[in-house]
């Protein structure tokens, strides 16, 4: 086999393409390896609409880089015709190595997408000595259309709610199908309200997917949010989830917290003794700290035992039980705070739940909760560090989809 025949099988060339030269260019820092491809005289190309067998019209010269050869760069160069198809005109070929419009092979796509999976994309752009803005080109082609390929036909239960993208009044909203185990992504889009709800919508019956067949939608208690459910799903049942009840409260708890320190001196380590749970590894210091918040009789030792009193709510073990124990709750909450002021962020917390009384309740019934949106959220901010240095959104997006979307390997053809 000659020194050829060995480099054409490592690309994958195929007839009616042959390897004719390859030179090691030492004036360039790094050395490029420069290998050129030609088609064989006469040679017949496949239209690229239709795939009839026709004649080159003419040539173009293109450059593709491709994956290191041991410390060189490596580049591929070839006329590339365009054909000259009864049917469709004049089009320019593709060629197997390459998608069209691309200055990367396709071997070089599928190693940086490999990479920018497990590293932030600058490192991956300096591991491959390219910059980050074309991998970011890269990953934003060979994303979308696997996103644009989805079929959602089988969508019966979803879950959404919005993360932030970056510091300030800017989020993504999040989509997931409740019944995927893994990778469970299936829309994201920027901003939040009821606006993510209609898109949610279109993007669904746009991907083989119903809104009849959608028969329970997870979601947190936000006006917004609920209205559009009820408009764009009206037969679906609303879970609110119960990460959502405990976040309200543990809200609470920290606004009486800051108001109380206003005026008294509040013991050592008190803000995360009472926003922690209470047997989550409390340090000694959060440890003494509820014990000297219980004893001296702080307002936020009360608000704190309202939030803690909803692990009771939350072991209920049936529907019954449940509406039983968070009507014992709301009575029970409303007795401790009174009229007070200092406990007015309590007292909304507590008439959000009686508004959304029967959507909590549903979840004893439902089988699907938020928790694994919740769950992924530390992933999404995870790719919001891969993303950092960008302040368009959609590289946010494309990281989500790439590490959370169920769409699997996005190079098959290398």
């Amino acid at each position: 086999m000659q020194e050829h025949d060995i480099l054409a099988l490592g690309l994958g060339i195929t007839a009616p393409w042959r390897l004719v030269e390859q030179r090691l260019d030492v004036s360039e820092k790094p050395h490029v390896l420069k290998l050129r491809l030609e088609a064989d005289r006469g040679a017949k190309f496949p239209c690229p609409v239709c795939g009839r067998s026709c004649k080159a019209h003419d040539f173009k010269e293109f450059t593709w880089r491709h994956l290191n050869f041991f410390q060189h760069h490596c580049e591929i160069t070839a006329k590339v015709p365009r054909t000259k198809c009864p049917d469709h005109g004049i089009k320019r070929i593709d060629v197997p190595w390459a998608r069209e419009g691309s200055r990367f092979t396709l071997l070089f796509e599928a190693v940086a997408m490999t990479l920018v999976r497990e590293m932030p994309v600058t490192a991956a752009a300096g591991f491959m000595e390219t910059t980050d803005h074309r991998i970011w080109r890269v990953m934003a082609h060979h994303v979308s259309r696997a996103i644009a390929g989805l079929d959602l036909s089988d969508l019966k239960a979803f879950a959404f709610d919005e993360t932030a993208s970056k510091r300030g009044h800017n989020y993504v909203t999040i989509f997931i199908d409740l019944d995927r185990t893994k990778e469970p992504v299936v829309f994201a889009t920027p901003g939040k309200g009821k606006e993510t709800v209609a898109q949610f919508k279109a993007f669904l019956e746009e991907h083989g997917g119903k809104t009849g067949n959608v028969v329970e939608v997870v979601c947190d208690m936000s006006k917004a949010f609920l209205a559009a459910v009820g408009e764009n799903f009206e037969d679906a049942a609303v879970t609110v989830d119960w990460f959502h009840v405990v976040q309200k409260f543990t809200t609470a708890v920290d606004d009486v917290r800051k108001a109380e320190a206003k005026t008294v001196k509040m013991p050592n380590a008190t803000r995360w003794a009472v926003l922690k749970a209470k047997e989550n590894n409390l340090t000694p210091e959060q440890a003494e700290a509820l014990v000297e918040l219980e004893a001296g009789g702080f307002l936020t030792a009360t608000a704190w035992r309202i939030k803690e009193k909803l692990r009771w709510v939350r072991g209920a073990k049936t529907r019954r039980a449940a509406r039983w124990r968070l009507t014992h709750f709301i009575r029970h909450a409303r007795q401790c705070i009174g009229d007070a002021p200092a406990f007015e962020s309590v007292r909304k917390a507590v008439e959000t739940v009686e508004r959304h009384f029967d959507r909590i309740i549903q979840r004893w019934t439902s089988t699907h909760t938020n928790a694994r949106l919740e769950a992924l959220n530390g992933l999404f901010q995870a790719a919001r560090a891969r993303a950092r240095g960008y302040s368009n959104t959609e590289t946010f997006i494309t990281m989500i989809y790439l590490i959370a979307a169920p769409i699997g390997n996005l190079l098959k053809s290398t």
